[in-house]
């Protein structure tokens, strides 16, 4: 990526969240942002928060689990900005309850939008980055993919198997031995409007378990991942630190996180339940901004990630360097 026009990226779920930061993130840094979501309104916000970092936007509603929506989406927006340099897949949607309360449309629906539309916008994705040799694709999964939490069985398994899915193509791009790449990062429980879309079968809405940051970290997180060579990003020490503990004390850990019942994992918080609105048939109506309702208990930092991104400030000074040199 070294040609001199502004670099497009194109976000996935972009209307609220972790897309919705991201995009604002990206259109800090100069970039021009696409926008694939269901609902105009959401999308219209984010598109706002672009323009007010300066940069531009464009949007359009499609489902991700429908690839000729998909595809159609992304011709319109890069007809509109230009050749895609990032495709981040950051649809994502949960069901809280016991295995057997979920329905079988209902697990149905979780696995479609969060695996199989990332692996819809992968695709999407190539087709476009091939022939140019170029580009990088950012999923974003989840630490859940390397343990599954009880109540959260459907979106556990998919989170799971974009991880896998994601590590194929890396494997095939290789092979290949193409310039465009793929990565997989990797959030702990983030403050977004996830739980209030999440549809519970608990009897209350559901909440993220602790620690909490807040999605601009997972933005940070995704922009380094797209200007790095990393294949796999931590984008908080909890979960690297988790990813560790499942491989080398997976009893251990097995152990924990059964512990995480019912009751640890809703929220009876008035403004919690304000906001609650299931969406996994249909959008909502209203316009999210990238937080939920946890704010009190989010962190809006990482170490982790300020020395992932020292580390990167390093090696382009160096690199820099070296090409004056020459």
């Amino acid at each position: 990526m070294h040609d001199s026009r502004e670099k497009v990226v194109i976000i996935t779920g972009g209307s609220s969240g972790i897309g919705r930061c991201t995009a604002r993130l990206f259109a800090s840094h100069g970039w021009k942002v696409g926008i694939i979501a269901r609902g105009l309104p959401a999308m219209q916000a984010t598109a706002q928060d672009v323009r007010d970092q300066g940069g531009c936007a464009a949007i359009v509603e499609a489902d991700v689990t429908d690839t000729a929506a998909l595809e159609a989406a992304a011709d319109s927006i890069i007809s509109q900005l230009g050749p895609v340099d990032v495709w981040i897949n950051c649809a994502g949607t949960g069901i809280y309850g016991r295995f057997d309360d979920v329905r079988e449309n209902e697990f149905q629906r979780v696995t479609d939008v969060t695996y199989h539309g990332t692996v819809n916008g992968t695709r999407i994705a190539l087709r476009h980055m091939r022939p140019r040799g170029q580009g990088c694709i950012v999923n974003v999964c989840s630490a859940i993919a390397f343990h599954g939490v009880p109540l959260l069985s459907s979106y556990a398994g998919a989170k799971g198997a974009v991880r896998s899915f994601t590590q194929a193509i890396r494997g095939e791009l290789r092979l290949e031995k193409s310039h465009v790449r793929i990565c997989s990062v990797f959030p702990a429980a983030m403050n977004t409007p996830f739980f209030s879309h999440a549809l519970s079968h608990m009897g209350w809405p559901a909440r993220p378990a602790k620690p909490i940051y807040q999605p601009e970290v997972a933005a940070e997180g995704i922009w380094l991942a797209a200007r790095s060579n990393h294949s796999e990003l931590f984008i908080t020490g909890t979960t690297e630190l988790f990813s560790l503990a499942t491989r080398f004390m997976p009893g251990v850990i097995g152990w924990c996180v059964s512990q995480l019942g019912m009751e640890r994992q809703l929220t009876r918080d008035h403004r919690a339940i304000e906001l609650c609105e299931p969406t996994l048939f249909h959008p909502s109506d209203r316009v999210r901004g990238g937080r939920g309702p946890f704010n009190h208990q989010a962190r809006g930092w990482s170490i982790q990630v300020w020395l992932l991104g020292l580390r990167q400030a390093i090696c382009m000074r160096i690199r820099k360097m070296l090409r004056m040199t020459h």
